[in-house]
């Protein structure tokens, strides 16, 4: 991480100020007031592990004010830091066995927002299993789709599959993906309707059924049925397989049943994946909605937080897709009660990063 400050004047170590908040953020702090606190409790041993030089004449070490922990935050590289943590996620637990698969996805940080200035938006690559890779801002005049290509250009996407929502359905990604060695799953809706006419009109009805899934859960009964057909003559760059997606939905309290289908194209080759990893990946690409943008707003307070000042509020969501990252890593379901386990014991947001 680039240090941005004057060397006239430094006191403490900048990645020890940086350490601090990511350690602070792993056992709870949901702002800069709570990283601050989280520091200033903390026992002598632990500042000495993350960084911080005692004084040459009581031999204390004086933990930095909140004040200087909003500054230096006010200032860090929100994308030079994202990058750090996508690295070093990677780099703390082995891949696990199999494909990997990429979820793709934006968010806007409500609370950002001012008079004179558009709330931040951040798009964000998750591993299906939830350790975020990498995450940019998108520009305030423009949308995802100009930021999808750098967002992915410093992760490993060879025999990848990546996953995203309509948006991303544009023939420069397709294009992009096969030239990083990656395979893609992108739906069609009415937004490209001269693809998702053309899918539609393929001979579902005469395509056997690759996999159905029931499911019990939420106060609803739900049915997913997938079907996969080879071709050679859609339009789209790369794209060897067209899917049919029904799902059908039953509320348990109202009765009230509705049938939605979904179509995509994806250019694996017929063979390379079955009907149920299929499935999966469709499914499980809206993880990143529940594992890290859901979590970031009710566990973080994220779209309440009113930290504007300068790049703050772009800069607090990495300290968050850290902290979400190592404990999902660490086995942890539920990021509120691994919170709540590292809060008890400043060593253990340390151990967790590997400083203790």
């Amino acid at each position: 991480m680039p240090d941005p400050r004057a060397r006239r004047g430094i006191r403490y170590p900048w990645t020890a100020l940086l350490t601090a908040a990511a350690a602070a953020v792993l056992a709870g702090a949901a702002s800069v007031t709570a990283i601050g606190e989280w520091v200033a409790d903390a026992p002598q041993r632990v500042l000495a592990l993350l960084g911080f030089r005692p004084d040459p004449l009581t031999g204390l070490i004086r933990p930095p004010h909140a004040t200087t922990v909003r500054l230096v935050l006010a200032v860090a590289d929100g994308d030079a830091l994202d990058r750090a943590i996508g690295a070093f996620l990677q780099e703390r637990k082995a891949p696990a066995p199999g494909r990997k698969v990429i979820a793709v996805d934006g968010k806007t940080l409500r609370g950002s927002r001012t008079v004179s200035r558009t709330a931040t938006a951040l798009i964000a690559a998750m591993t299906h299993s939830g350790e975020v890779l990498a995450q940019r801002q998108i520009d305030s005049k423009s949308n995802e789709i100009p930021a999808f290509a750098p967002l992915l250009d410093g992760i490993d996407l060879t025999g990848a599959v990546v996953t995203a929502d309509a948006l991303h359905t544009q023939h420069a990604h397709a294009a992009y993906l096969h030239e990083r060695g990656a395979h893609y799953l992108a739906v069609a809706k009415r937004n490209h309707p001269g693809l998702h006419e053309r899918l539609r009109r393929l001979p579902w009805r005469e395509i056997r059924l690759d996999h159905i899934q029931r499911t019990r859960a939420h106060h609803r009964h739900e049915i997913r049925r997938l079907k996969t057909a080879a071709f050679t003559h859609i339009d789209y760059p790369y794209a060897r397989q067209a899917l049919q997606v029904v799902r059908w939905r039953r509320d348990l309290g109202t009765g009230k049943l509705t049938i939605e289908r979904i179509y995509l194209v994806t250019s694996l080759p017929p063979g390379a994946a079955d009907g149920s990893e299929l499935a999966a990946w469709i499914r499980g690409h809206w993880r990143i909605e529940n594992q890290l943008h859901h979590v970031r707003d009710r566990t973080f307070h994220e779209d309440a937080s009113k930290i504007r000042t300068h790049h703050l509020p772009r800069v607090m969501a990495g300290p968050r897709n850290l902290a979400i990252g190592v404990h999902r890593q660490d086995g942890h379901t539920n990021i509120a009660a691994a919170l709540r386990r590292t809060a008890r014991d400043h060593l253990r947001p340390l151990t967790a990063l590997g400083l203790a």
